[in-house]
């Protein structure tokens, strides 16, 4: 992968190097200090707590974060390299990614989305969001940071759904000149078909868990609602993908593929 790539490793390496001097902490530990305050009445003895307390805490929220950002880094590397691998035009793309404003910029932002999660597959959609950012040369910082955002506050759960959407209804989004009205009905009659062959899978709970991830992506735009098709089932509409939920999907469907196998909800 020609500087860049022995370059990042190098930086990795390092990161790694330092995080294995620090000390090993107790969350027994911690857990068992906030116990004993909570049941203290010595003020100079909860002073004293507390102080260790905070800490204890501050090493271990950053030993979290360094192991994100190890993770993080070995995912991004890790698809640079697959895709490299597709075509010499990516090749000579990624070559030139350490003079590439845009992918640094990129790259800081990210660190901010990964103190928010500890959930691995959400770290790797973070670099893959990225990666397929580079493979369109679409690296603009509102694009990039939305599908971020989104990478490490959906639940394997949402993405699954969009990916019953997404598979259902994309080709119906390559057709410019189709007009709504008729699109709508196309989209009713295919729900109408999933349904009756999947509606007995999302009885109960696995219902709600269903209407609450229609309900995630809804208020994140990435569908739209439709008149609901089937009496049936659990949510109040059916769901229209948008050219967002499209957009997002494909920056994440190769992770899709590997890792959101379809499952019982």
């Amino acid at each position: 992968m020609g500087r860049f790539d022995s370059s990042t490793e190098a930086a990795l390496a390092q990161i790694k190097s330092g995080q294995s001097d620090v000390a090993p902490l107790s969350l027994l530990d911690v857990a068992t200090t906030i116990v004993t305050m909570a049941s203290a009445s010595n003020p100079v003895g909860v002073a004293v707590a507390s102080s260790r307390l905070i800490a204890s805490l501050k090493r271990l929220a950053a030993g979290k974060d360094e192991s994100n950002l190890v993770y993080f880094a070995e995912a991004l590397i890790d698809d640079l390299h697959r895709l490299s691998g597709s075509c010499d035009d990516m090749r000579r793309r990624i070559d030139e990614l350490a003079d590439s404003s845009g992918f640094g910029e990129a790259v800081e932002n990210a660190t901010l989305y990964i103190t928010r999660t500890n959930v691995k597959n959400r770290l790797r959609r973070l670099a893959r969001v990225i990666v397929n950012g580079v493979r369109d040369g679409d690296l603009q910082t509102e694009n990039v940071d939305d599908m971020m955002r989104l990478s490490v506050t959906l639940s394997e759960e949402d993405v699954h759904v969009l990916r019953i959407v997404y598979e259902m209804q994309t080709d119906l989004l390559s057709t410019e000149s189709q007009q709504r009205a008729h699109r709508v009905n196309q989209l009713t009659r295919r729900w109408q078909e999933w349904w009756n062959q999947h509606h007995l899978e999302y009885w109960g709970i696995q219902g709600l868990r269903f209407m609450n991830s229609s309900a995630r992506l809804l208020g994140e735009g990435l569908v739209g609602p439709l008149p609901r098709s089937f009496a049936g089932s659990p949510t109040q509409n059916d769901l229209e993908l948008s050219i967002s939920g499209m957009r997002f999907y494909e920056h994440l469907r190769e992770i899709a593929t590997e890792d959101q196998q379809p499952q019982q909800m």
